[in-house]
């Protein structure tokens, strides 16, 4: 693993770590917008988005003129309510774990649309090379009381975070205006952030407290995102050559 890692580390990117990855089959990938992953020519994708082109580019005045994917499917992001169990041989969900709500709920719903031995794959920023470099890291017991309770508890909290630290917004009333207005129109803001260690503490959570079935195939930092892939089921596999 390591040997294999090091060799590629100069070359890796997300475009080489899709064709290790998802070289064949049909999958989807989650909120695509201007950027989706460029994937090998037999692997079929499906974008998924819970809002149309028109209605993306209402929401995000703020992407101007960039060309956006059209989504195959309009469903909740985080819960895939149209994407059935053990149907897909890949999901693809970069930058979109930090705009949910409840992050453990919806990696368990990538992971239950996954077929056995099929992979997720996410990128996820660090915070600390990001606009989100002055909040405080969320903490495990943050992210399963909104998995447990749900994630109304914490909503207005993340919102104000959002218009204070990332927007800094000082102006007690303009900032109350903006919160509200935020919430109104459900704007897709990073409800939480990481730093590489903590995602790291967040997956083995995952596996060891919550029981989720998956393996960690491969783990890399490029530049100010991580990348994970995910292996569904706890498959035991005899070693390649190299």
């Amino acid at each position: 693993m390591f040997r294999f890692l090091t060799k590629l580390q100069p070359t890796l990117n997300r475009e080489t770590i899709a064709g290790l990855f998802l070289k064949k089959g049909e999958g989807i990938e989650i909120g695509p917008l201007q950027s989706p992953l460029k994937v090998p020519a037999k692997a079929k994708v499906t974008y998924v988005d819970r809002l149309t082109v028109a209605e993306l580019r209402e929401h995000y005045p703020e992407l101007g003129t960039a060309h956006l994917v059209e989504p195959g499917i309009i469903d909740d992001s985080e819960k895939l309510t149209k994407i059935g169990d053990e149907s897909q041989d890949f999901v693809i969900a970069n930058h979109f774990i930090e705009h949910c709500a409840d992050p453990i709920g919806a990696i368990k719903n990538i992971l239950r649309v996954l077929k056995d031995g099929c992979v997720a794959y996410l990128a996820i920023p660090d915070k600390r090379f990001t606009f989100d470099k002055e909040r405080d890291t969320t903490t495990i017991e943050h992210l399963l009381r909104d998995y447990r309770e749900g994630p109304e508890w914490s909503r207005h909290g993340h919102f104000e975070e959002w218009v204070r630290i990332v927007n800094k917004v000082d102006d007690g009333e303009w900032a109350a205006n903006r919160i509200a207005h935020y919430m109104e129109i459900d704007y897709s803001i990073h409800y939480h952030v990481w730093t590489q260690t903590k995602m790291l503490e967040l997956f083995a959570t995952l596996k060891n407290e919550l029981g989720f079935s998956f393996d960690v195939d491969l783990f890399v930092k490029l530049e100010e995102e991580c990348i994970f892939i995910l292996r569904k089921g706890d498959l035991i596999r005899e070693p390649t050559e190299n």
